[in-house]
Formats: structure tokens, C-alpha cells, sequence
């Protein structure tokens, strides 16, 4: 759902059929899942502007995620790791509420920000339902705690079989502060009750809007 640390010496994650390994530092929006992280890094200060040209953010909770150009709008819970590893998610008979996993950096800090979130819960479309019309160029906003909102614009889009999910390249450490919005997509498998794929949402801060 990252780093200067070795991502292959991890042990796999898993995000609803999801394998792959996971480095330091990440953000993440998933739709029925099931996550299991090792190795995570705080979020970092701000100072340096990284490769964005932004001026780092220094770090404070995420409130609330909206993603206008798909009418996507929720408050932010937060959700950690249960005892086995595994990522907690939001509750799937809510599905249009979305999560930031509190361990991953704050948005706008350096390394990638994981907010999840259900594609659909009991029969109903969840909160990124339209993750995959997502296009290159369209904001992402994250109103955080100190009332100030860190802007990220998509820079790209995969929909990716969960057996080959990018794990580095989702959760490789960055050079800036990003974002990764992940749910699910393709095929859904009634015998595994689990999509086939994954669509992620790449996006890089290029705005903070003061409180």
C-alpha cells in the first residue's frame, strides 16, 4: 500500500488476494480487503521540498479525502493493524467510509500517505466505486487536522492483477510527499468473494491550501 531500506528482506502483504512486499512509509486506499504490513516509517517534518517543488507539510491527522472529478467525499477514520498483521479497514457495512492507515505518513509529509477504501459493501457502491475513472491531472484533496488541505494530482493510473500487485512501486519510499489511492477492480470472483485486480491511484502534492 515504500524506501531506503531493502523492500525484499520484508515479509509479503496481502490486500484482499494482494502479495508483494512492503518497505518504509506509505498511504493507501483499498475496497474489500484484507492487509498485512511489516515495516513502516513515521511521518517527516517540514522543511524540504523534496522533488515536488512543494514545501513539505509538517505532520497532522487527515480529516477527510475528496476526489471531485468521481464525486468522492468522506471523512477520514483511522484504522491500524490488528494483532496478526493484518490491515484494519474500514467497516464494510458502511462502505462509503473511507480510512487513513494511521501508520503511514501524514498527507503532505515526505514518502506515500495509504488511505482505504470499499468499492462496494452488502450491495451497495462504496466510496471509491469510481476510482477507475480516475484520470491524470485530477485532484485529490486531504483536509487535515491543522485545518490546512494538502492538494495531490493524480499522475497516473493501474488497474493490476492482485497476484502481481507493484508493491515497490506502491510503497517504495518517494522523494516527495504522495499519495495512493487503492481499491478494488476487474473481475469479481464469487467463489472468493474477492475482486481479481486492483486500481491504484498514484498522485503527488502540488498544493497546500492554508486553514
Amino acid at each position: 500500500m515504500t524506501n531506503t531500506e531493502t523492500p525484499p528482506t520484508r515479509e509479503p502483504s496481502k490486500v484482499d488476494g494482494i502479495t508483494g512486499k512492503i518497505g518504509i512509509g506509505l498511504i493507501v486506499v483499498v475496497a474489500l480487503i484484507g492487509l498485512v504490513v511489516a515495516g513502516t516509517s513515521g511521518s517527516k517534518s517540514s522543511g524540504s521540498s523534496g522533488g515536488s517543488g512543494v514545501e513539505l507539510m509538517a505532520a497532522s491527522t487527515p480529516t477527510s479525502v475528496s476526489v471531485p472529478s468521481i464525486g468522492a467525499e468522506s471523512s477520514l477514520i483511522e484504522t491500524g493493524q490488528k494483532s496478526d498483521g493484518e490491515l484494519e479497514v474500514p467497516p464494510l457495512d458502511n462502505p462509503m467510509q473511507a480510512s487513513w492507515y494511521d501508520k503511514s505518513p501524514s498527507p503532505g509529509t515526505l514518502g506515500p500517505s495509504v488511505i482505504l477504501g470499499h468499492v462496494n459493501g452488502y450491495g451497495k457502491p462504496g466510496i471509491f466505486y469510481r476510482l477507475k475513472d480516475t484520470k491524470a491531472g485530477d485532484q485529490i484533496l486531504v483536509r487535515r487536522q491543522d485545518g490546512q488541505t494538502a492538494v495531490f494530482t493524480v499522475s497516473n493510473i493501474d488497474t493490476v492483477p492482485k497476484a502481481g500487485f507493484p508493491a515497490e512501486q506502491v510503497y517504495g519510499d518517494t522523494p516527495d510527499a504522495q499519495l495512493r489511492l487503492i481499491t478494488c477492480g476487474g473481475v469479481f470472483d464469487p467463489a472468493a468473494h474477492s475482486y481479481e485486480a486492483n486500481v491504484i491511484v498514484y498522485a503527488n502534492l502540488t498544493e497546500v491550501r492554508p486553514a
